[in-house]
């Protein structure tokens, strides 16, 4: 288990003394490391270890620059668009793996978040999604980049949660009426 260090800093050590002192004092017996974490932490002005963790790692996220999100690049997105027609359908499959890779993550965002599908479940809605006929070509390539995940026997499969790239994010958002959008890609994996 890895350590995570925690700063300690209390204003005045003379109080910081008598506090311990009198928290030791009125233990009677020796007190055990997590007793004397939450002694530690009350004498800086905390309710106790917890509550001491909770504010350093508080401070840590509101002094984390934030990365900024990668730029879209639109016309990767428009190419990857002409593959669907206008009710979502792909319609053929891209010569290029970058665009096969946006419209596995489009086809990703219509597969129910946290089901277990069986392989004709899969098959069904990989059929109803796609027109030139060749359902397992997609399902494995989803596989294969990490969309799905299946059992060793094939026989269970479900939809890995991740957040989509932004490029994929994009694509899948386009033309997407709001009543209809999958909440579910909001906080895919966060």
């Amino acid at each position: 288990m890895s350590r995570i260090i925690n700063s300690y800093e209390a204003p005045d050590l003379s109080a910081l003394a008598r506090s311990i002192k009198r928290e030791l004092d009125s233990k009677g017996e020796k007190p055990g490391h997590v007793e004397i974490l939450n002694i530690l932490s009350r004498a800086a002005g905390f309710r106790n270890y917890q509550h001491l963790k909770a504010s350093r790692a508080a401070e840590t996220r509101l002094t984390t620059p934030v990365e900024p999100e990668a730029a879209v690049d639109f016309r990767r997105v428009e190419a990857a668009a002409r593959c669907f027609d206008a009710s979502g359908i792909l319609l053929r499959w891209p010569g290029r793996t970058n665009l096969q890779q946006l419209c596995l993550w489009k086809l990703w965002s219509v597969f129910p978040a946290d089901a277990e599908m069986n392989e004709p479940e899969v098959n069904a809605i990989l059929k109803r999604r796609h027109a030139f006929g060749d359902h397992a070509l997609i399902r494995r390539e989803m596989v294969n980049l990490g969309l799905l995940s299946r059992t060793a026997d094939c026989r269970s499969y479900r939809r890995v949660e991740r957040r989509p790239p932004p490029d994929a994010l994009a694509l899948i958002r386009r033309d997407a009426p709001p009543a209809t959008t999958d909440m579910s890609v909001e906080g895919a994996g966060g």
